[in-house]
């Protein structure tokens, strides 16, 4: 089972690689291929939005046909083939496919691991087994700052996503060699996504998650770069030591929120005063955008450390799905994460642009900022009247 977890856990650093690289890319990338923030926000978007489609049959797959084979499969073709297009690009929209072929790649990584957590593990012990996951695996986000960076400017941005092809297509070949498939109980009911939807217990909690990864994915993955680069004027390497922070606070963050439920005995208030908390920070941050360069790094770790209750709340949520619609459950919690994620980055693009030419990029990025924790705190509202779920 180590074994097993551990060769997922590797294919989930790809992952959240592959989610966040860009904004340290985004000084190479305009230089040799011409790209500005705004194509890489759609690009980001391409991602975030393909991952959050495919979790429909990658709910199915892992369902019927198991998480070894659905992992593998696509991680190698998505993955592999998705990062060695990107090195050969020579126009923007090579990117745009590029991030597409990854998305699909990534899709299954996550929620393979948490259908066996669901499958063969109690359920008390759900929450803290998926963000220790998710809190291992984030190694990828570290790797996808000062380490990307460091990398694109001694071998180039090139040969870096080359050798992270051949990475995606060994990743995926250890899955397909390793990885086990649960075994379904006897008389498993049947049942579809249908059946999740009509719950009405989930539907407090879907908003929360649509919205609370969000603004961490968004400004860890896209915009820390160009917001440091632009109004605080750091380089490719200051950038990427800036989101070296924020990604390791993410981490934190997602390893405090794993046991929280069983300190506090509730999961809905853990999530509510986290994702509160991270509100708070992201209308400072707004308020401090061209403030000193120290106090907004701080501030947007202390957003990454806060948002990080992505695992809590697939948890809460987990509480309520029947066992024959586990797959299908935790994918489609993924989706509305992933898929909030993929609209923030396809909006922001667009707000930042218009708002730059009409008040500057102080202003733009100001109001971004200020954007993303006025929905945040609408997500909140809603998941107010949510009811609470522990094992």
């Amino acid at each position: 089972m180590r074994v097993r977890l551990a060769v997922l856990c590797l294919a989930y650093v790809l992952s959240q690689f592959f989610r966040a690289f860009l904004a340290v890319l985004s000084e190479p990338l305009g230089r040799d291929l011409g790209v500005t923030a705004e194509d890489l926000s759609f690009a980001s978007g391409l991602w975030f939005f393909t991952f959050a489609l495919m979790q429909l049959p990658v709910g199915w797959a892992l369902d019927r046909i198991g998480p070894r084979r659905t992992a593998s499969v696509l991680l190698g073709i998505g993955g592999g083939g998705g990062a060695a297009l990107f090195a050969v690009a020579t126009q923007g929209w090579h990117i745009d496919v590029a991030m597409v072929l990854i998305g699909i790649g990534c899709s299954p990584v996550l929620m393979a691991s948490y259908y066996i957590f669901a499958r063969q593990f109690p359920p008390a012990r759900f929450a803290t087994l998926a963000a220790l996951m998710l809190g291992v695996g984030s190694v990828g986000n570290l790797v996808a700052s000062y380490p990307m960076a460091f990398a694109a400017e001694t071998m180039g941005w090139r040969a870096s996503l080359a050798g992270l092809a051949g990475v995606s297509l060994i990743v995926s070949l250890g899955i397909g060699a390793w990885v086990r498939d649960p075994e379904a109980p006897e008389g498993e009911a049947k049942g579809s996504l249908a059946d999740l939807l009509r719950m009405p217990v989930l539907w407090a909690i879907m908003p929360l998650m649509f919205i609370a990864y969000a603004p961490s994915a968004a400004i860890r993955g896209l915009w820390m770069g160009p917001y440091l680069a632009d109004i605080h004027g750091l380089d490719t390497g200051q950038v990427g030591q800036a989101t070296l922070v924020m990604g390791i606070a993410m981490i934190a963050g997602t390893l405090a929120y794993g046991p929280l439920d069983r300190v506090f005995g509730s999961r809905k208030w853990v999530v509510f005063g986290g994702n509160l908390l991270a509100a708070g920070c992201l209308f400072l941050l707004a308020a401090m955008a061209e403030g000193g360069v120290a106090a907004v790094v701080v501030l947007c770790a202390a957003i990454g450390f806060f948002g990080a209750s992505f695992p809590m709340i697939i948890a809460h949520s987990r509480g309520f799905f029947p066992p024959h619609l586990a797959g299908r459950g935790v994918t489609l919690m993924n989706m509305f994460g992933i898929g909030g994620a993929g609209a923030a980055q396809f909006g922001s693009g667009p707000l930042h642009a218009a708002v730059t030419a009409q008040a500057g990029a102080g202003a733009a990025y100001a109001t971004l900022f200020a954007v993303f924790g006025a929905v945040l705190i609408l997500g909140l509202v809603i998941y107010l009247f949510s009811r609470d779920s522990m094992d």
